[in-house]
């Protein structure tokens, strides 16, 4: 597995609470203001639209790709924060 970023390891450290989207990894300005558009302004409704779709990362990765026009790995980053974030405190 490759090495996490600064982002992804801040964003796992702690619980979710209020942050904004673009506190995910992968989930910079442009792709935060694409999901703001449709909807999705905190963190926690990334997280739920990842649990709604099983935390399935073929689901996941076409979604956030879908959604925001996101290359694979900001979709891939994106992914593997959730993924981390929820197997610790979920």
């Amino acid at each position: 597995m490759s090495t996490t970023s600064q982002k992804h390891r801040n964003f796992v450290s702690e619980p979710m609470g209020d942050k904004e989207v673009t506190e995910l990894a992968g989930i910079g300005q442009v792709l935060g203001d694409r999901l703001k558009e449709k909807g999705f302004d905190k963190a926690y409704t990334v997280l739920g639209q990842f649990l709604v779709l099983k935390k399935n990362e073929e689901y996941f990765m076409d979604w956030i790709q879908d959604a925001t026009r996101a290359n694979k790995k900001q979709a891939t980053d994106c992914y593997n924060c959730l993924k981390e974030w929820s197997d610790a405190f979920l």
